[in-house]
């Protein structure tokens, strides 16, 4: 398979890039890692007129600590990020999604940015950093946006990125060290996209209730999905299984999953909810471990 003919372009600095993108738009496309744009290219699903290739392009690609939240550079590879002791110490909970990504070949080229951009609904990344709270930095001519991720996701492989628009970095707010994390998913095989997965945080106050939960799913909307009426349910109780069991029912009754090839609605509705329940007592126990050993 070939991709459709294209001109290509290499800039070395972020201006360039962003010049390239609010000269051509629409007819533009950002190739960083190609994992999903060069197969879309080759299937011609795609036609841009113009490759604006990103991964030359200097402060792009960084991991470190600014103000209390994490911020990663869009062109991060993801392997960089699965090893990096910063993200392990700092947010467990991505360091805990990264190795369900694919292969770790596609790892070593795959960028966060490109995963985040490209937005399908079956991916561990836009899950797991809707789950954090993490915002998005975006850069035109026009200047600088930062968009959380909750907005940026609209519909299926659809975000509020626009055509003129580069995603720079990534920031994600530095959980409390008391935070119980789990993030667990179910795939035909290790490496394939998630049938359901689901990432939690949990924290308790001083009297072991539950006093922060966030549950997000993927595989079973076209954009992340999570249930605030989930989360209120939890607020107050000790978290035990009753409580996860409970919580992990209503979610599921609020789905609204699709079938396919490769899984029908009901298979993802039940598989989301088993995965809640565990990450959901996971993550519990994960919290209380914190507490009971002072961080």
């Amino acid at each position: 398979m070939k991709p459709p003919a294209f001109e290509y372009r290499d800039p070395r600095t972020r201006e360039e890039a962003i010049a390239l993108l609010a000269e051509h738009g629409e007819a533009a496309k950002i190739l960083a890692g190609g994992q999903s744009l060069v197969p879309m290219l080759n299937l011609r699903l795609l036609r841009p007129e113009y490759l604006v290739d990103i991964n030359r392009v200097a402060g792009l690609s960084f991991i470190e600590v600014k103000g209390g939240e994490l911020a990663i550079g869009a062109c991060t590879r993801q392997r960089a990020i699965e090893r990096s002791e910063l993200v392990r110490r700092t947010c467990p909970l991505l360091h805990e999604a990264m190795p369900f990504i694919a292969h770790f070949q596609i790892r070593s080229r795959g960028t966060i940015g490109g995963s985040l951009s490209h937005a399908d609904p079956a991916a561990e990344l836009p899950t797991v950093v809707t789950a954090l709270g993490g915002r998005f930095v975006l850069r035109s001519v026009r200047g600088e946006r930062v968009v959380s991720a909750a907005d940026f996701y609209t519909g299926f492989l659809s975000t509020a990125l626009r055509p003129d628009e580069l995603l720079t970095e990534i920031r994600v707010p530095i959980p409390p060290v008391q935070t119980g994390c789990a993030f667990m998913e179910v795939s035909r095989r290790h490496g394939d996209f998630a049938l359901a997965a689901v990432a939690v945080l949990v924290r308790f106050d001083q009297d072991g209730r539950c006093a922060f939960v966030r549950l997000v799913v993927a595989g079973v909307h076209g954009v992340p999905f999570r249930s605030a009426d989930t989360e209120a349910s939890l607020i107050g109780t000790k978290l035990l299984p009753e409580d996860a069991e409970n919580a992990s029912r209503l979610m599921a009754a609020e789905l609204e999953p699709i079938s396919d090839l490769h899984a029908s609605a009901d298979y993802r509705r039940q598989a989301a909810r088993v995965l809640a329940r565990r990450a959901l007592e996971c993550a519990a126990l994960r919290a209380r471990s914190h507490a009971e050993a002072g961080t």
